[in-house]
């Protein structure tokens, strides 16, 4: 099917750039280099220039931490999300929230996408979504309370508990009111997962892109990945990218990252080897 952002259309062979911006203080990556609300705007700008279709602008941080609630999560995001959207009024606006409250006073603001990086812990934002005409993301956790770490997590298939999960609250959506076209389903790499239960993930990426639902992944820097690499988070961009190559030779569409410009470059080369993109000059054996 297509996928419709904001009133943006796109077909199945599209490969986007979600660009992370985190609106915390101590974030895992970045360490709070887009807290600032100035900082923050050149985020904007810069992701924008390198090639990001979308921005995810996030309040809390995923990992435990020091309680947010709902109100100082608004403080963080709300007003940014209305100067995003008239300073860039074509770039998608999404919002990493779990919370209806927040994803109701985002999506007043102009917010085209809301994130929901812990599988439907508020059954209700898939109305707010719904009332607002807005796409949403829908996340396989394993049922893990949102910032808790997982802990021993077992599945006997854990594609087969993703599938599941996601197509159920992707149909759940749509029962609610969401527009089949806005809905996008994410396996959540890391969250409710162990290394290996990310690996297999990856591996059979296909069989959630066989489903019709546009699949997003959220890949950059995540510890599956320095994991598998031994590598600290200020290392993990190699092997992100080549689990981004891959994901998207298997078929995902949306890339949530904190690096857009090489995400960019990788995603390009890919869709020109799959014959989805002209390469930008041909010249060679021509001159």
């Amino acid at each position: 099917m297509t996928l419709h952002l904001g009133r943006h259309v796109f077909e199945p062979s599209a490969r986007l750039v979600m660009a992370i911006v985190n609106r915390t203080p101590d974030s895992f990556y970045d360490k709070g280099a887009t807290w600032a609300t100035d900082a923050a705007k050149d985020r904007v700008r810069q992701v924008a220039d390198e090639g990001a279709e979308i921005v995810d602008i996030g309040g809390i941080k995923a990992a435990p931490g020091a309680e947010i609630d709902a109100e100082e999560e608004m403080r963080r995001v709300v007003d940014f999300v209305a100067w995003t959207r008239s300073e860039f009024p074509d770039l998608i606006i999404s919002v990493d929230t779990w919370r209806a409250q927040v994803a109701r006073a985002v999506a007043q603001e102009g917010a085209d996408l809301i994130n929901d990086a812990w599988g439907g812990a508020d059954p209700e934002l898939s109305s707010v979504a719904a009332e607002f005409g807005i796409a949403l993301v829908v996340t396989h956790t394993g049922g893990v309370t949102p910032r808790t770490r997982p802990f021993r997590m077992e599945y006997d298939d854990v594609v087969a508990d993703i599938l599941e999960s996601v197509v159920g609250q992707a149909e759940r959506a749509v029962a609610l009111g969401v527009e089949r076209e806005r809905i996008l389903i994410d396996p959540a790499h890391d969250f409710g997962k162990n290394t290996w239960h990310s690996l297999e993930a990856t591996r059979r990426l296909g069989e959630l892109v066989a489903t019709g639902w546009p699949v997003l992944v959220s890949l950059s820097n995540k510890d599956f990945v320095g994991e598998s690499l031994d590598r600290p988070v200020g290392e993990r961009l190699i092997g992100t990218l080549a689990t981004t190559a891959i994901s998207a030779w298997l078929g995902a569409q949306v890339y949530r990252v904190h690096e857009v410009a090489e995400t960019r470059q990788v995603l390009d080369m890919v869709s020109t080897i799959a014959g989805d993109r002209r390469p930008a000059r041909t010249v060679r054996g021509l001159q």
